[in-house]
């Protein structure tokens, strides 16, 4: 594993990255994480299919009590009309008293480019709004252009599964992450997590990169499998579209309501 967290030439970063999203894929498990303590995380959601039972397969999170975020490539070919939305769970594989589902009433796209990796963002419109409570609350949204220096700490989290040939998690499982910028793109938040193989992976894409109680990613992809300990994990850059996120509720007539985002915000 490299130590370095900077390239050698920065020039040639865009070029080696433009090589290697050939190989890139679907962000989908948490590698090297642990067990959330349960609903301590209460803006996740987990996004599944009514068949077979619990097959949870995107992640996201609550902005608003009507609006999940989540990766525009989760549902890019899926009918979102078979899509449950669960919000206030930890084990997927146990009915919960805290969970809330719903379906989904709209999606909203912004220029998603699956070629390039690019605006892999989704803003979900669920078919009522969600009771907020201590198990089921919305995340708060970075400052437009809002930027995160290099070493920033992070937390990733998802249900994903445990490893490549592991099965996919009960519980909610979360890792501590680092911003760095080395092979990464301004347009996306990149993390890795230094001396070990660890990383998210195949099935939590979607889900919330928290850096100090504020939303700054949507889980995108990571580059020739999980955890390598050689390319960074890649992240949609939510403070480039939080303009875009006001307007689409503005337009809904949700911008004012109760919970909207920063309103009312869930910190860590």
């Amino acid at each position: 594993m490299t130590r370095s967290c900077r390239p050698s030439s920065p020039a040639l970063a865009p070029v080696l990255l433009a090589l290697l999203l050939g190989g890139a894929a679907r962000a989908v498990e948490i590698v090297g994480g642990q067990e959330a303590q349960p609903h301590s995380r209460p803006y996740v959601a987990s996004l599944q299919l009514p068949w077979p039972p619990n097959s949870h397969f995107c992640g996201g999170t609550l902005i608003h009590p009507s609006f999940v975020l989540t990766a525009a490539h989760c549902l890019n070919t899926m009918n979102p009309t078979r899509v449950n939305v669960v919000l206030g769970a930890h084990n997927l594989q146990t009915p919960e008293p805290t969970q809330q589902i719903f379906r989904i009433a709209r999606l909203f796209e912004n220029n998603y480019d699956p070629q390039q990796k690019l605006n892999d963002v989704l803003l979900l419109q669920l078919d009522r709004p969600a009771t907020l409570n201590t198990q089921v609350a919305v995340a708060q949204l970075p400052q437009q252009d809002q930027l995160l220096p290099h070493g920033t700490r992070c937390l990733a989290m998802g249900w994903g599964r445990l490893g490549t040939l592991e099965p996919q998690p009960r519980v909610l499982q979360e890792l501590n992450v680092t911003v760095v910028t080395f092979l990464c793109r301004p347009q996306n938040v990149c993390t890795f997590v230094p001396q070990r193989s660890a990383g998210i992976c195949f099935g939590d894409s979607g889900g919330p990169l928290i850096c100090d109680g504020v939303l700054q990613g949507v889980d995108s992809f990571v580059i020739r499998g999980c955890a390598t300990g050689q390319f960074p994990d890649f992240f949609a850059r939510v403070a480039l579209y939080v303009n875009w996120i006001h307007s689409v509720l503005r337009s809904v007539g949700g911008e004012d309501g109760p919970g909207a985002p920063n309103q009312n915000p869930h910190r860590r």
